[in-house]
């Protein structure tokens, strides 16, 4: 059932949401030149797959855990991206061709060995990753992984159809948040 919700949602979202997309996208094109962001991300099964997002940062910005970074390597839109959230808005594309879900533990690196070690060993690699989840719910991000994967493992022990829509909601309204970054 969550799979249909995934290709209902995020069709929707990306047809509805296509003119801001477009004017989302020439911003960036003005602001960095290449205004979309591919990074290989552990999805399902630990299958790589590119997740997809506005870029936010420099182009020559590190290939790091976004908790990593200094916040200096933001643009200035970037930084808006970011606080409204949509720099994310691309990944409804990943939704809609089964790399993601809308609701699931947030994609990680593949340099994230510790996190990729605490997930595999509580199962969290069996379901899609998503857009957003308890940890995000929860504000706990990538920086603590043995925390990370254990709220993984019990949000996917407890999703149902109820908790998919109220993690969905909850991010919608505010509640969820993505990385932090380094202020410098």
């Amino acid at each position: 059932m969550i799979r249909f919700f995934d290709l209902l949602f995020s069709f929707l979202g990306l047809l509805i949401l296509s003119p801001i997309l477009i004017i989302l996208f020439i911003i960036g094109y003005f602001d960095t030149g290449l205004p979309i962001f591919y990074q290989e991300r552990v999805g399902k099964n630990l299958k790589p797959f590119n997740l997809l997002k506005f870029r936010s940062m420099h182009v020559n910005a590190p290939s790091v855990a976004t908790h990593l970074v200094s916040s200096n390597l933001i643009t200035n839109f970037g930084g808006i991206l970011r606080k409204y959230k949509l720099d994310e808005l691309p990944q409804l594309w990943n939704v809609l061709i089964g790399d993601m879900s809308l609701v699931g533990p947030r994609p990680n690196l593949f340099n994230q060995t510790e996190l990729i070690m605490e997930r595999k060993s509580r199962g969290v690699y069996c379901i899609r990753p998503g857009i957003t989840g308890l940890a995000q719910i929860k504000k706990i991000d990538m920086s603590n992984p043995q925390l990370l994967a254990q709220t993984d493992f019990q949000m996917i022990r407890d999703l149902s159809t109820f908790y998919y829509f109220k993690y969905i909601f909850l991010t919608l309204f505010g509640k969820g948040f993505g990385d932090r970054v380094v202020n410098q």
